[in-house]
């Protein structure tokens, strides 16, 4: 594992977290209902954040583990590195954080995480990290927009009458004539209808 097992991850506060996130992670974004945020350190420099909430449909996740209460399970909603860490450096921190958990909270059970095959790959490291493949599902809901960005149709519908930089100062309502994106209109608007 060689500097890997160098690394240290530390609880770290969300003003700290935040922006790193912002800036390394593919999506640019953060969940907004991140509660519990990891560094991950080496040398004792910040170059990784891992985020973990409340998931954002507790009710579709509680089926996948027999037995689980709302409150004894956790998303891993947000990871990012930079480029300085070694490699396996994901799965040790996933692995220390998740030992942090276990000592501090020990009324959560699991956690899920979603890899975004669309995106950034197929979950290897959550592989690596002893995690249960549970389900592999088409993703309907990105939006590709004019820019060549991706945005989950999700962080349009949040706020559907505010205007948008990402369409051009237009509001999601603007671009779906007042309503919500299904399969087939969102292919159309992927094809530039803004």
């Amino acid at each position: 594992m060689g500097r890997a097992k160098e690394i240290e991850v530390k609880v770290i506060p969300s003003k700290i977290a935040v922006p790193f996130i912002k800036k390394h992670h593919y999506s640019g974004k953060v969940v907004n209902n991140s509660c519990l945020h990891f560094g991950v350190f080496l040398d004792n420099k910040l170059h990784g954040v891992m985020q973990y909430g409340p998931s954002l449909d507790k009710a579709k996740m509680l089926n996948l583990v027999k037995d689980t209460g709302w409150n004894e399970f956790l998303e891993l909603n947000r990871m990012a590195f930079d480029e300085v860490l070694p490699r396996n450096s994901e799965s040790r921190a996933i692995s220390q954080s998740i030992k942090l958990i276990k000592r501090n909270a020990p009324q959560i059970k699991w956690i899920v995480s979603f890899a975004d095959g669309c995106s950034c790959g197929d979950g290897t490291i959550y592989r690596a990290s002893n995690f249960l493949l549970t389900d592999i599902k088409p993703n309907y809901n990105l939006v590709l927009l004019p820019s060549g960005e991706k945005i989950h149709k999700m962080t349009l519908e949040s706020n559907p009458t505010s205007p948008r930089k990402e369409l051009n100062g237009k509001s999601y309502y603007d671009i779906t004539g007042g309503g919500y994106l299904t399969l087939k209109n969102m292919l159309s608007t992927q094809r530039g209808r803004y």
